[in-house]
């Protein structure tokens, strides 16, 4: 038996310390976070995606009574820009949250399920993708979504 440690790195910053494009994109997702259709949670959830091309697509989470028909805003963010720029390379996402009034405090994480997406983009265009949660309290950035969701299920893992 083994036993073998798995490390995440993560800077912390506050939100004036990043430069003028991660502030515009963290901004776009915080826009965002005013069309999300989330009667069910009152939690609303913007997405930004900066593109290699200069172009910022966004989304936010759409919810529904039938809880497993909603999406999540980082997909709707991810499948928008792949649908409409399949051959442009994902650069950043942005991730802000808001509910009972305000943004939240501490930045919000992807589910598992946006953050297989990522991977999927990521390993798609052989690049990493920039990653910024978004909190009043603080930020963090991530260099890429391996560092996000490490033990990554990826094609190889579909071999026999």
């Amino acid at each position: 038996m083994q036993k073998k440690t798995i490390e995440t790195q993560f800077t912390i910053c506050s939100y004036n310390e990043l430069d003028n494009t991660a502030q515009h994109l963290i901004n776009k997702a915080k826009e965002q976070t005013k069309t999300s259709y989330s009667p069910y949670s009152s939690f609303r959830v913007g997405a930004a995606v900066l593109l290699e091309n200069g172009e910022i697509v966004t989304g936010s989470n759409q919810e529904n009574a039938a809880y497993p028909s909603g999406i999540c805003a980082e997909r709707v963010a991810i499948f928008y820009a792949n649908a409409q720029y399949p051959d442009v390379p994902v650069k950043a996402i942005a991730i802000a949250g808001y509910t009972n009034g305000k943004y939240v405090q501490l930045p919000i994480t992807p589910c598992g399920a946006c953050r297989q997406v990522l991977l999927e983009t990521e390993i798609r265009f052989e690049k990493d993708i920039k990653i910024f949660l978004y909190g009043e309290e603080h930020v963090c950035m991530l260099n890429n979504v391996k560092e996000l969701l490490p033990l990554s299920f990826v094609k190889e893992s579909l071999k026999g």
